[in-house]
């Protein structure tokens, strides 16, 4: 018997104006970090203003998730281009919280905020 594969972690990308919210669900593990880091840069590579990372159906992430997004980060702060994480839930919070990364992200409650 095989193990179904996860879908793709980026459910939905929208245009707000300059901004692109993309809204992420499932795990964001070793098994999906390559394919959400990869989407992301080719946000990046569209070149918004900002990137708005919904993270609220993300149940768990691993380091190979917040690997990912420090990449991004980096790539996105050199093109110029604001990234804010938004709805993480009290676990994936508490990752960055441990590693410090609540203070190297934008990170807020929600969308609404992040476009404001």
């Amino acid at each position: 018997m095989t193990e179904a594969r996860p879908g793709p972690p980026i459910q939905e990308v929208r245009w707000v104006g300059r901004a692109v919210v993309v809204q992420v669900t499932g795990d964001i593990d070793l098994s999906r970090s390559v394919d959400f880091q990869h989407e992301l840069l080719l946000l990046l590579d569209q070149r918004p203003e900002r990137v708005v990372v919904d993270l609220a159906g993300v149940p768990y992430m691993d380091s190979s998730g917040v690997a990912s997004l420090v990449k991004v980060l980096s790539r996105s702060r050199k093109a110029g281009i604001g990234l804010v994480l938004v709805g993480l839930s009290p676990r994936v919070q508490s990752l960055f919280q441990i590693t410090r990364l609540d203070r190297v992200f934008q990170i807020l409650s929600t969308r609404q905020e992040a476009l404001a």
